[in-house]
């Protein structure tokens, strides 16, 4: 029996990706996965559009594949993801060593791809297939997983924000069938899953065929409580305009969904959310942000925000600095805004890196506070940990919170997997430490 080859995957950016770059090695037959480039018959880049010069980046790390590829030419390189989405054979013509580009709606056909590699072509699929790409992913492989797993239901973006390059790389907002999503979901919990985060570029739009017509994310959410064995439920990321009435309401009702939130905002000024596109008001956002809470009190709120957006002025930073404080986010991930090419806001004049990088320190400065306030607020209280890893120190495990908090303690007995409740003792910097309650 001939030795498997091996397969190296560098995952890049968002959790959709880490969700992708798991189903893309199931995909592989004949393929085991190896920690090390070196070691591979086959290496993956799966790629990121979001950050600043993301694609420089791509061609950077192809780079340092140069002298492996000369060293082992059967060596397959192959570039996967929202860079290939947008460079197309443009990677190709600036990096010849690399063999195969797929993007991220063809990602099942990479069998295929490899094969033709192989033969001696030069395959680029950056189509928008009209076939479902779940449905031809064969059945996950039946080995246990740790006690946390992602699940994509929703893919792609119609909200065309000024700064974004989602839709162009994911496509339109497309849902997976409600019965796909449960199959997955048992198979997941049979393996050893006990907390489930369903995934989208924009998952609270979504809206996947089920029994009686299309469901919401809340009647999916609440088809998931069913499942024998899954303890917990979360998603992201989500969008405003999409938090509907009976999502707010499971927030309040439904004990498997985490009191856990992350509702980016990006700007507290109605004139810079306008020039964003985002199709809602500071004010709508924090009326939003009261109703959530009326409806699950203790609910930790996470949220996104770019500084130094086009025509940004003094003020309309404030207005944001305002709402930062108004909400007092648990978690908050910040930006500087960097023009992104193809989108409106990349055509238009820009702020100085100066004065972008003085904001974002003053915002981050209140960020951090009010995450450092709302983590000290823990001591003393009682939560529910899943513990996922064994720590840094003999005797301790690592876990979640149900607010996502990382909460570490010594306990002998303990294994990933577990549940259990916390009283919570001290809080340092980045995490919460605990004694079993």
């Amino acid at each position: 029996m001939a030795e498997p080859k091996k397969l190296y995957i560098k995952t890049y950016g968002c959790q959709m990706n880490v969700y992708d770059s798991e189903r893309m090695a199931e995909v592989m037959d004949g393929y085991v996965k190896t920690e090390t480039p070196e070691d591979a018959d086959m290496i993956l880049l799966n790629t990121c559009h979001i950050r600043e010069k993301a694609a420089e980046k791509v061609y950077s790390e192809l780079g340092r594949f140069k002298n492996l590829k000369a060293e082992k030419p059967d060596l397959r390189i192959g570039v996967a993801g929202c860079v290939a989405q947008a460079e197309g054979e443009e990677i190709m013509r600036r990096q010849p060593m690399v063999d195969l580009v797929v993007g991220p709606q063809s990602y099942h056909r990479l069998p295929e791809l490899e094969a033709k590699s192989r033969a001696g072509q030069k395959p680029v699929d950056i189509d928008f297939p009209e076939e479902d790409k779940f449905e031809k992913l064969k059945g996950r492989p039946k080995a246990s997983r740790g006690p946390t797993a992602f699940l994509s239901v929703q893919e792609g973006c119609d909200k065309f924000c000024a700064f974004c390059v989602v839709p162009y790389t994911r496509g339109a907002e497309v849902s997976r069938p409600v019965q796909q999503i449960i199959r997955e979901a048992n198979d997941l919990v049979e393996r050893g899953v006990r907390e489930i985060t369903l995934l989208g570029q924009n998952v609270n739009a979504y809206h996947g065929e089920g029994e009686g017509g299309t469901w919401s994310l809340a009647k999916l959410i609440w088809e998931l409580d069913k499942v024998d064995g899954l303890e917990r439920i979360r998603f992201t990321t989500s969008h405003p305009n999409d938090m509907s009435d009976d999502l707010i309401e499971a927030h309040g009702t439904c004990k498997k969904l985490m009191p856990y939130l992350h509702l980016p905002v990006q700007s507290g000024s109605d004139k810079i959310l306008k020039r964003m596109n985002r199709s809602h008001t500071a004010e709508e956002y924090l009326k939003l942000i009261e109703r959530i809470r009326e409806a699950r009190p203790d609910i930790l709120m996470s949220g996104d925000f770019i500084v130094g957006f086009p025509e940004e002025t003094e003020e309309d930073f404030q207005a944001t600095m305002d709402l930062l404080e108004a909400v007092k986010y648990g978690y908050a991930y910040s930006f500087k805004y960097s023009t992104r090419p193809g989108t409106p806001a990349a055509e238009r004049e820009q702020l100085s890196e100066d004065v972008k990088s003085e904001r974002l320190s003053r915002l981050q400065e209140v960020i951090t506070r009010h995450q450092r306030e709302v983590q000290d607020d823990m001591v003393g209280r009682k939560v529910n940990v899943l513990f996922e890893k064994p720590g840094r120190l003999e005797g301790q495990m690592v876990g979640k919170s149900e607010y996502l908090h990382a909460v570490h303690l010594q306990a002998d007995g303990l294994k990933a997997g577990d549940l259990r409740e916390v009283e919570i003792t001290e809080s340092g910097p980045n995490s919460l430490r605990g004694q079993i309650a």
